[in-house]
């Protein structure tokens, strides 16, 4: 057990600095990485991936709340279209808890797998989504809000990799894109980790310090170290080829993503 938690924190670690110099998001990285540590800590195999995602939507509501305060303070937070969205992204992530509930712990991981795999490929290639159209009205943001809420905690994930390619498609600058995507994550975070705890609430077989599907020593364990590495991964960016460690890191997540599709 001490060498699993010894690993979240690597893993938290890892993360941290890869959001401060690439500025891709954790839960991609957290997911994976917690499917195969969490039985180091008790949790059995049958609901290992649903504790893996709620885990992560854990930590995200802690990086998320640091990452739009400081996307916030240099006004690049459009709180319009956050409030928009909220009510979707609220629902949505319930909706994508309670979808994760349902399903077995071998097909999660496997939605999970395509999903890194489809991001490893974006990295890779570097596309982003050229300005087509004007932001929509109220409800139309608000039904974007729950298609983005309900995959994004179905996976644990903040929903940057489809909230900010969706903004830029609508005009956005890539800038408040960014930081405006790092706002909706608060709202995922939250109502998704809240679904996982109730949906998994009395699973004896989550582990140790375990609430419903949240883990909490790993949580604890990933935050702290992934909080304290983001100012390093910062200091990095402006000394390493940001692009090229992306596109290596793009490679392993696609090879963690196939493993994970094979099972």
């Amino acid at each position: 057990m001490t060498g699993s938690f010894l690993l979240l924190c690597a893993v938290g670690a890892f993360t941290g600095t890869l959001a401060g110099l690439l500025g891709v998001g954790g839960g991609i990285i957290m997911v994976p990485a917690l499917i195969y540590l969490l039985p180091g800590l008790q949790v059995a195999d049958d609901i290992v991936a649903q504790v893996g995602v709620g885990t992560s939507l854990a930590c995200i509501c802690i990086i998320s709340l640091v990452s739009a305060r400081a996307h916030h303070r240099r006004g690049g937070v459009r709180w319009r279209v956050v409030l928009g969205m909220a009510p979707g992204l609220v629902a949505g992530a319930l909706f994508g808890a309670w979808v994760a509930h349902f399903l077995s712990s071998l097909v999660l991981q496997r939605i999970v797998g395509a999903a890194a795999l489809s991001i490893s490929i974006r990295m890779f290639t570097g596309g982003r989504a050229s300005a087509q159209r004007d932001l929509p009205t109220m409800p139309g943001l608000a039904a974007v809000g729950g298609a983005i809420g309900s995959l994004s905690a179905l996976i644990g994930i903040g929903g940057g990799s489809m909230t900010v390619p969706y903004l830029s498609w609508c005009n956005v600058d890539m800038k408040q894109a960014v930081g405006t995507s790092a706002a909706c994550g608060i709202g995922i975070a939250w109502s998704g980790v809240f679904g996982f705890i109730i949906a998994g609430w009395g699973a004896a077989q989550a582990g140790v310090g375990s609430m419903g599907y949240v883990n909490l020593p790993a949580f604890a364990a990933i935050t702290v170290a992934s909080v304290s590495c983001v100012p390093l991964g910062a200091a990095l960016a402006y000394r390493l080829p940001a692009r090229s460690l992306k596109r290596i890191f793009a490679v392993l997540l696609a090879v963690v993503g196939i493993r994970m599709l094979l099972g």
